[in-house]
């Protein structure tokens, strides 16, 4: 299930380390650990920029993906592409929430882009932050798990003012996929925290 490249899939299990910093600094405010701590992905956000953008790094700087918001979207559009693209061209998958009003737990719908109608989504996400978990599945409804996220409480998270979540991606499924898909949930939940 090799959406942004095979190089992020591996036939076993995976598990994610993600902490959040909860001030931005210039050098971005997500870090994506493998289980021994290695760094595999960083997330740059522009300090001053029209646009709301991110982009997903490797470890030695090379831009994965850029993760761009739809300001004028009713339903939390995103847009994810290749590198630093924002060409059509380079388009890997489009996410929206499920449906205009949602209470408290966002549901998004993932279309990958050869899924040009849009009519049933390829992934599913669940869950949020305030929930300290969610769950991403294949297909629209409750179909089989690909990857899920849970809160880890530490010492640094209180002390240093870090999120740390755990992330188990399932055997064969593209890791730095998954890890896009939370970094855009945590900016739909700080926009749903200020209104």
């Amino acid at each position: 299930m090799a959406i942004v490249g095979p190089q992020f899939c591996a036939p076993y299990p995976i598990e994610l380390g993600i902490v959040r910093k909860l001030m931005t600094i210039p050098d971005g405010n997500f870090a994506v650990t493998d289980a021994n701590g290695n760094l595999l992905f960083k997330v740059k956000e522009p300090l001053f920029s029209l646009s709301d953008k991110r982009v997903l790094l490797d470890a030695s700087d090379t831009p994965i993906l850029t993760l761009r918001e739809n300001k004028v979207s009713l339903h939390d559009r995103w847009q994810v592409f290749r590198g630093k693209s924002t060409d059509q061209n380079d388009l890997v998958y489009t996410l929206k929430r499920s449906s205009m009003i949602q209470i408290l737990k966002p549901k998004l719908d993932i279309f990958l882009a050869q899924n040009k109608e849009m009519k049933i989504c390829d992934f599913h996400v669940k869950g949020s932050w305030i929930d300290r978990s969610c769950t991403v599945y294949a297909g629209k409804s409750d179909g089989p798990i690909v990857a899920q996220m849970h809160k880890k409480h530490t010492a640094q998270s209180i002390i240093l003012g870090k999120s740390n979540f755990s992330v188990s991606v399932f055997p064969n499924v593209d890791f730095a996929f998954i890890v896009s898909l939370i970094v855009i949930l945590d900016d739909i939940n700080k926009e749903d925290s200020e209104d």
